[in-house]
């Protein structure tokens, strides 16, 4: 396991949330939800990671244009990023995640 620091954008507004990557496609972003992520209006996969309260990454999903993701609710920390944008870095579930 590894620890990688990584510069996001925080949503906080519903807007700022449902719009995501559409309104920051050059960025990565970070917000908290519970109800899954929708990447209608998308024109290209995204990496979607899942990280718990310790922002250990659970899970790491590709989710390409129009289609709702889901996961387990306890956790809400999601991070988007460019699709493959930290396959160098080696991303991988269990590395633990510094948002700048």
């Amino acid at each position: 396991m590894s620890t990688i620091s990584i510069k996001a954008i925080k949503l906080i507004s519903l807007k700022d949330k449902s719009l995501g990557k559409l309104k920051y496609h050059d960025e990565n972003i970070f917000f908290k939800t519970r109800f899954g992520i929708h990447t209608f209006g998308m024109k290209k996969t995204i990496d979607v990671i899942v990280l718990d309260n310790k922002f250990k990454v659970i899970s790491i999903k590709k989710v390409p244009p129009n289609r709702f993701y889901f996961w387990n609710i306890k956790y809400n920390n999601i991070l988007e990023t460019e699709e493959n944008k930290y396959k160098d870095n080696f991303l991988s579930i269990g590395d633990n995640i510094i948002l700048n």
